[in-house]
């Protein structure tokens, strides 16, 4: 009897050792779910980049005054580009032409930017 009383006192603790992985699986990718979300495009601060680092050559939103440079295509003409996209910008970036300045932006102010750049079609 003392056997089974035994292993009556055993089993919550081993159920418990045979849940934690689950939980701790299950935990994790909650966390990772919501790392993920923060690191969403953010048209705002792309807007905010555009402003300080694009609005010398660029129209970068319609209530700008003209830019300095009639060269330099406006944002919502590269909105409407075929295949646009955070990956398209950061090739462009990486490649600039010759007379655009070589920014040294994260790929997530890149994504910013493009969120932003999106927003003008």
């Amino acid at each position: 009897m003392t056997h089974i009383l035994a292993s009556n006192r055993m089993r919550p603790a081993t159920r418990r050792h045979r849940l934690l992985p689950g939980l701790l699986l299950a935990a994790i990718c909650a966390f990772l779910a919501q790392g993920s979300a923060s690191f969403a495009a953010d048209a705002v601060q792309g807007k905010v980049i555009a402003q300080r680092w694009c609005s010398g050559c660029h129209l970068v939103e319609g209530g700008q005054k003209s830019p300095v440079t009639d060269q330099a295509p406006s944002f919502a003409t590269i909105a409407t580009m075929p295949g646009f996209g955070a990956d398209r910008l950061a090739l462009l970036l990486l490649a600039p032409h010759p007379n655009m300045p070589n920014l040294a932006l994260s790929r997530f102010e890149v994504a910013n930017l493009a969120d932003y750049i999106l927003t003008l079609k």
